[in-house]
């Protein structure tokens, strides 16, 4: 494009614009994006001006995929705008620019009441738009904190009744209710609850299967946010789960939530600790679980090994054989009974069954961490190598333990039983699990009627 094209857009002088023009009838043409360049330096005229020399660069993206409406509505400018929609408001309401946004989208992120107001006021439909990213003009308001421009939106679906806007869903399955709670909104929550709950989803799942109060719990509560909810009868989804038998006709809402504010009153100091630091299946990731059961297991491998190493009682310093001809002859230099050779356990020669307890017990703990890491570590790179560190810590581990020991039997009683651990705690552990999930499901088969004939119960999925 021109230079002094663009200097004249620039400034808005309109005489400049004509003068060029005249000068060169191919200067002006389609393609340059010279109206957006007036409307960021925000000259009605020089738009006027524009328009009727070439009205479709109105409808024109720039580089930035951003038509000439989406800039005058960024910027606020009313008057441009006004101007622009003379040509035809629906048409240029509706461009989609960039992530398909609409200029009513830029006007709501930047809190533009006026051109909010004029841009729905002549396009009914362009509240009804959506982003790339399922966001309507609602889920923009919030998530950039534009509460009036919120509240000049929700009055104009009010009063056209178009409230089924209110339960649009974004991509990730949050609807406006979720992201009020996640950025504990007040006036929003309020402004819902107050005027749209008869007809609001409080307890809507998104994609991650929480509720709108379990958002606002794992971005650390709000106290009035989440008295609001539980009178609306919001409940978290744990909450519902938690119920041993729900009836066919739902309890009243407002009841759930009285319920379940007396059973907080109820606990314990101790049992509000213990339930502050459960693991969450709804908030805590699997990879977070996963990486502390793992440390829990390195460290309980750590301790059993080492107590291997270093036994009860610990080891004999030295060799002793008493008398041959009298096994329990009494050595009263040395002040020992009994022959042993340095590097045994002391525990294992004075109590062979306390000194095979021990072992039984340190040998459970250590091959049932090895278990925990082959199997949290499943499906991770270098499998071949780390299922090697792990059978060669296990011989190890056998290898010290059959050192240590005074009695041949009882390293061969360990060797065997230390074979076996490692084959069976797998199968163990699997068949337990199974065992407890048949369990779940036959406690969760709804019964058809009460030993009383009365009216039917089901039990909620877990």
């Amino acid at each position: 494009m021109d230079r002094n094209l663009i200097e004249a857009a620039k400034k808005g002088d309109v005489q400049k614009l004509h003068n060029l023009i005249k000068d060169d009838i191919f200067l002006f043409r389609a393609g340059d994006n010279l109206l957006h360049i007036a409307c960021i330096g925000g000259h009605v005229e020089f738009v006027e001006e524009i328009l009727n020399l070439n009205p479709e660069f109105a409808e024109e993206l720039n580089q930035d995929c951003f038509s000439p409406l989406h800039i005058a509505s960024a910027t606020g400018d009313i008057e441009t705008v006004k101007e622009l929609l003379k040509l035809g408001s629906n048409d240029l309401c509706l461009v989609k620019g960039k992530e398909k946004r609409i200029p009513l989208h830029y006007a709501v992120i930047k809190g533009r009441i006026k051109v909010i107001r004029e841009l729905i006021s002549v396009c009914l439909g362009s509240v009804k738009e959506v982003t790339a990213r399922g966001e309507n003009c609602f889920h923009l308001a919030i998530k950039n904190n534009q509460f009036e421009a919120f509240k000049v939106l929700f009055e104009h679906v009010v009063s056209f009744d178009e409230e089924f806007v209110l339960k649009s869903k974004d991509e990730h399955g949050n609807t406006i209710l979720h992201l009020a709670t996640s950025r504990k909104q007040y006036e929003v929550v309020d402004m819902l609850l107050d005027h749209y709950k008869a007809k609001l989803e409080v307890n809507s799942l998104n994609k991650k299967g929480l509720t709108p109060l379990d958002v606002l719990a794992s971005q650390g509560g709000d106290f009035d946010i989440e008295e609001m909810l539980r009178l609306a009868g919001a409940v978290r989804i744990q909450e519902i789960h938690s119920f041993p038998q729900v009836a066919t006709q739902d309890p009243p809402h407002n009841q759930l939530g009285h319920d379940q504010e007396r059973n907080q009153r109820s606990k314990s100091a101790s049992k509000k600790l213990q339930d502050y630091f459960q693991y969450d299946i709804i908030k805590d990731s699997p990879s977070k679980a996963r990486n502390t059961l793992l440390v829990i297991a390195v460290l309980i491998a750590t301790a059993t090994y080492q107590a291997v190493l270093s036994p009860p009682g610990g080891v004999w310093q030295d060799d002793f054989w008493p008398d041959a001809k009298n096994k329990t002859t009494y050595d009263s230099s040395s002040k020992k009974t009994s022959s042993h050779i340095a590097g045994q356990a002391v525990l294992g020669t004075r109590n062979q069954v306390s000194y095979s307890l021990f072992l039984i017990s340190n040998s459970v703990g250590f091959f049932m961490s090895l278990h925990m890491m082959s199997f949290l570590t499943h499906g991770l790179p270098l499998q071949f190598e780390l299922r090697v560190a792990l059978f060669a810590l296990a011989s190890t581990y056998d290898t010290c333990m059959i050192a240590i020991t005074p009695s041949g039997g009882i390293s061969v009683y360990f060797i065997v039983l230390s074979v076996l651990m490692s084959i069976g705690m797998p199968l163990l552990t699997k068949v337990v699990r199974d065992y407890k999930k048949r369990q779940r499901q036959c406690d969760q088969l709804p019964s058809t009627r009460d030993s009383n004939g009365g009216s039917n119960w089901v039990v909620p999925p877990v």
